[in-house]
């Protein structure tokens, strides 16, 4: 779940900005994100060892599932769910098949989730999940859902009245396998690719649906480079917690990172989660040493970088040998880096984020990193 204490100035400031932001479900943060994967063992095996998850939960044969096998990992304030399907026929493997590993779930920590499903559905959400009550030894936890962008979907979680380990149908999982975590902290936000035409459509309907506003917007001409553009809206609850940019693409000489990745999804999905830091630079030495791949930032994106972003007290040597970006905002600064994709298609990928103030989302360091993508996409023959 969203780290309460960080986000609470935050949190502050938005109602102040975007009072139409309205909280009637009300979110308190992310409980959980569920990816659906080809195989959920390997899967935490990666998470564990290459960005310092530790193992939580299980769900399986031995708990009496039938249908499918979850490994929950965790990370101070992160849950991730990695499913696999049992039957080759199932709307899981379905899934899988359309889609390669991708999320399916993002699930929202709320207070009433029989409410959040009846205030959501009434203003025009398709239900995914009637409110269904689910109970064991340690308590009860309630769950409802609702369809958004894609084959996403949000499922409200109340969890107030249960004291175990993750929700009914799993028990711990005991492992002697748990690399140390790298410092990742909370999920900061996740964005959303969309299909030609449709971001003011799913920006409206977090706007009516779910009582969101819109935090910023970006244009083709803030967005773009020689060859590609795309737009966004930010869209964010009363309180700052829950935060998703929605991408669509933009005319360009060449296809756009979101078109790529719409053409290897299969549909609109989430492309990135940002999970936050309070110290990058040890975040990504340690990540790095663990294998994982991050973006190439050209070395001269480091020789004006800070004649933008004036003084900052992190060492831009270590951050120019890291690969870290800058960019500073009316409220502070915020460093940030971006993983290639961790799947074996070009779609789901990483962002650690350090908000030192900042509220903004990196729009300086936006022609550096569409730069470094059309990289990638050149190395993949899909620009």
């Amino acid at each position: 779940m969203t780290d309460l204490k960080n986000v609470e100035n935050y949190s502050y400031t938005l109602e102040k900005i975007f009072p139409e932001a309205q909280d009637f479900l009300p979110l308190n943060g992310t409980d959980y994100v569920e990816l659906y994967v080809g195989n959920a063992k390997q899967a935490a095996h990666f998470y564990k060892t290459a960005f310092g998850f530790q193992s939580l939960a299980y769900s399986g044969l031995e708990t009496g599932n039938r249908e499918s096998c979850s490994y929950v990992v965790v990370q101070d304030k992160i849950r991730l769910v990695l499913t696999t399907p049992f039957d080759p026929d199932s709307e899981i493997s379905e899934h899988i098949r359309k889609h390669g590993d991708g999320v399916k779930v993002i699930a929202l920590w709320v207070d009433d989730a029989i409410k959040s499903w009846e205030e959501t559905t009434a203003r025009g959400a398709r239900s995914f999940m009637e409110p269904c009550r689910e109970e064991d030894e340690h308590g009860f936890i309630i769950r409802s859902g609702i369809h958004t962008y894609g084959d996403t979907v949000h499922i409200f979680v109340e969890r107030h009245a249960y004291n175990g380990v993750f929700m009914p149908g799993f028990r711990e999982w005991k492992s002697e396998y748990n690399p140390e975590p790298v410092g990742l902290r909370y999920i900061d936000h996740m964005v959303g690719n969309v299909g030609w035409g449709e971001m003011n459509q799913w920006a409206e309907f977090y706007g009516r649906v779910m009582g969101f506003a819109n935090l910023i917007t970006f244009d083709d001409k803030d967005i773009s480079t020689q060859y590609t553009a795309l737009m966004s809206k930010v869209m964010t609850n009363g309180n700052g917690r829950i935060k998703f940019p929605i991408n669509e693409p933009a005319e360009g000489l060449k296809k756009s990172q979101i078109e790529e990745y719409l053409d290897f999804y299969g549909s609109a999905g989430c492309q990135h989660i940002a999970v936050a830091t309070n110290d990058i630079v040890h975040t990504v030495s340690e990540m790095r040493k663990r294998g994982v791949e991050f973006l190439y930032v050209p070395g001269t994106y480091y020789d004006t970088v800070m004649d933008r972003v004036g003084e900052i007290d992190e060492d831009i040597r270590k951050l120019k040998d890291l690969g870290i970006m800058v960019d500073r905002d009316d409220e502070g600064y915020l460093l940030q880096i971006f993983t290639r994709p961790v799947e074996d298609r070009p779609t789901l990928f990483f962002e650690i984020i350090q908000r030192k103030g900042a509220q903004s989302f990196g729009k300086g360091n936006f022609q550096a990193l569409f730069e470094s993508i059309e990289e990638e996409q050149r190395l993949r023959g899909t620009l």
